[in-house]
């Protein structure tokens, strides 16, 4: 099979050039296929082959954002999920708002999507001005529509109103260089938005016609959300400014919460080739990515040159399009020390190339409330919902045979034996904190022990910057460990990064009907997602089949009375850590209620009491500030410049 890859030259409106990536297709495989060849001018995309290379590239520049730990930082640090960690440089500290540092325009958050985003838009119009001429099936072109809307999507949540002209009038494919640019209107945008996803709805398959490629229901999750973001902005019921400035009318908000209702009910009712996985495990365990529920992901695998865009998996860039994000949520839990039968210090848990562990990087660490009384992860919540099984690395299993270490056993707490594979150490509900002595265990690392159990305890209301439980569903998974840690496991993880799953549909659908004041309906949707989280087959802290039913106690614990406030519970429970969340609560307007206060304890190992921080999230931070690098690349005068920047930051 021969496949050729072009890259095109373009340049961006605001006068940055951009160098875009882009791959030929072919129809003798199932899978998008990337292999880096020579370059090629613009009118490449007269072309067939052009166009083709270009609707690859439409998927290979997911890669630069999905997957890269600087992005993940900048939407789930300072929100009600995550803050910095011990390790944490200024990224995730500028992220945190909580005094340590500062939101610029010249920071990582600043430009973690802009620079990535247009160059993708152009090419998307590129594809879409010339397509018909090259004789390119509208299903095809389609993809194209989808792909500018989407990009255009995440852009108006970010920044605000943005530049539909990239030099060529609005919309249009860009050759040229252009050094200054008009950021329109957020309605403005996301007129754009919906006329590209309805017509991507219109023309798009039912079936991807390659694996992983965007149908019909792909485009209604992105348009109902679309939708639904939209009304929430028309609406404003915290008064949260925009820019640039413009009217809104709130009288228009029910429709667009309807639409988002419809759209969403729509596609749960004609669900295609997409299904609701059976158990909350299923959707996220490494051993069945790519299934039914996750509708679209920016791929990996495990082919050096071409899996991960001719980055390797070795000891790891830390930069796109390296799947790394895993490792900020991953605290360095290889600093773990015991002593084994022959009296020698070894570590008992090395680092592995497995789902639950990984390399540790201890950037990003959840925060306590959380998992306390009244938080998402309440005990009553652990009791009962597999969720948190399936979200958290709790329970550390003990794996220094892997590394050829023939020791046959360590000595863990109260002084008992742990061998090999069994349980070192653990995470407990905060119930259980009053049963644990904090003193004369493993003074290191601040560990407690329990009567009777041979593993080291801390409960979860101790969770502090520097040991934290790991984020189990972004971890990585490799099939060549060969039975040992992994020779690349400070790599780049070779899976894919899951970005929409089919089970968001209910909670759009939720969330729009509670607007609409159905709360029957709203009741309906959260439920199907609770009866599932009720249902367990197995459990991946304890590494076993089970067969646990609590989805009567599930049902019976859903309020019948459903709110924004739990929608965004309920959201954080089947996407904790993904990259959701700061753009729930900003399209909710619920950041600086949920997220204005938290606690953690501190810094050390043998840290446990908490400590209160409050951040300062001023109404104009619910816009990111326009990258400094844009400014400085405009042809602009001093003025221009400035009012180009979101008031917030000027």
């Amino acid at each position: 099979m021969n496949m050729k890859t072009k890259s095109i030259k373009y340049i961006l409106a605001a006068g940055l050039l951009c160098c875009g990536l882009t791959t030929t297709m072919t129809s003798c495989s199932d899978i998008l296929d990337e292999q880096p060849r020579t370059q090629f001018d613009p009118t490449f995309f007269n072309t067939k082959a052009g166009i083709e290379g270009g609707l690859t590239s439409l998927y290979a520049h997911l890669r630069y954002f999905y997957g890269n730990g600087y992005f993940l930082n900048s939407v789930e640090t300072g929100t009600d999920e995550y803050t910095y960690a011990q390790s944490a440089d200024g990224n995730f500290k500028d992220a945190d708002l909580s005094g340590v540092g500062q939101m610029v325009a010249t920071n990582s958050i600043a430009g973690s999507i802009w620079g990535t985003l247009f160059p993708n838009i152009n090419t998307a119009s590129g594809i879409i001005e010339n397509g018909a001429e090259a004789g390119i099936d509208p299903s095809l072109l389609a993809e194209a529509y989808f792909f500018r809307g989407f990009d255009y999507f995440l852009l108006v949540q970010t920044y605000g109103g943005v530049p539909l002209d990239l030099g060529a009038g609005e919309l249009k494919f860009n050759t040229s260089t252009v050094r200054t640019s008009v950021r329109n209107t957020v309605p403005e945008v996301y007129a754009a938005i919906f006329a590209d996803l309805e017509k991507a709805v219109q023309d798009l398959p039912e079936n991807p016609r390659l694996t992983g490629t965007v149908t019909k229901n792909v485009a209604r999750l992105y348009l109902s959300k679309a939708y639904l973001t939209y009304a929430w902005w028309l609406e404003n019921p915290n008064n949260i400014p925009t820019y640039p400035e413009c009217s809104r009318d709130a009288g228009q908000a029910n429709s667009y919460f309807q639409k988002a209702y419809d759209t969403a009910m729509q596609a749960i009712n004609n669900p295609g080739p997409y299904a609701l996985q059976p158990t909350f495990y299923d959707v996220n365990v490494a051993t069945n990515d790519r299934n039914s529920e996750i509708m679209l992901y920016a791929d990996h695998d495990e082919d050096e040159k071409y899996g991960n865009g001719g980055a390797g998996y070795g000891w790891g860039s830390g930069g796109s399009p390296e799947n790394f994000a895993y490792w900020m949520e991953t605290w360095n839990y290889t600093e773990m020390i015991a002593k084994a039968a022959s009296g020698a210090v070894i570590n008992p848990i090395q680092r592995e190339a497995v789902q639950a562990l990984g390399r540790p990087w201890t950037r990003m660490a959840p925060i306590a409330d959380n998992f306390m009384e009244g938080g998402v992860w309440e005990d009553a919540v652990k009791a009962i919902d597999s969720r948190y099984d399936a979200t958290f690395t709790l329970r550390y299993h003990t794996n220094w045979q892997k590394s050829g270490n023939t020791e046959p056993y360590v000595f863990g707490a109260n002084g008992m034996q742990v061998g090999p594979d069994e349980i070192y150490f653990s995470w407990v509900p905060e119930s259980e904190d009053s049963k644990i002595n904090y003193t004369g265990a493993d003074g290191k690392l601040g560990f407690g022990e329990m009567p009777g159990r041979a593993d080291f305890v801390v409960a979860v209301n101790h969770i502090s910057r520097k040991k934290y439980p790991i984020n189990w569903k972004l971890g990585i998974h490799r099939t060549d460990n060969a039975g040992g840690l992994g020779s690349k496991v400070n790599g780049g993880s070779p899976r894919p990064w899951n970005i929409a799953k089919f089970s968001e549909f209910y909670l759009i659908g939720a969330e729009a009907a509670v607007k609409l004041g159905r709360n029957a309906d709203a009741h309906t949707l959260v439920n199907v997602l609770r009866a599932r989280a009720g249902k367990q087959t197995f459990s991946q802290n304890d590494n076993q089949k089970v067969d646990i039913d609590h989805t009567a106690e599930m049902l019976a614990a859903t309020p019948q009375t459903i709110t924004i406030d739990y929608i965004l519970d309920e959201r954080s429970r089947e996407f904790w850590g993904e990259g959701y969340r700061w753009y729930d609560l900003v399209r909710t307007q619920k950041w600086a209620e949920r997220a204005g206060t938290y606690r953690i304890a501190g810094s050390g190992y043998t840290d446990k009491d908490l400590e209160t921080f409050k951040r300062d999230i001023p109404a104009g931070y619910y816009l990111r500030p326009i990258p400094q690098g844009q400014l400085d690349g405009m042809q602009m005068d001093t003025e221009a410049k400035k009012n180009y920047q979101n008031p917030a930051y000027r």
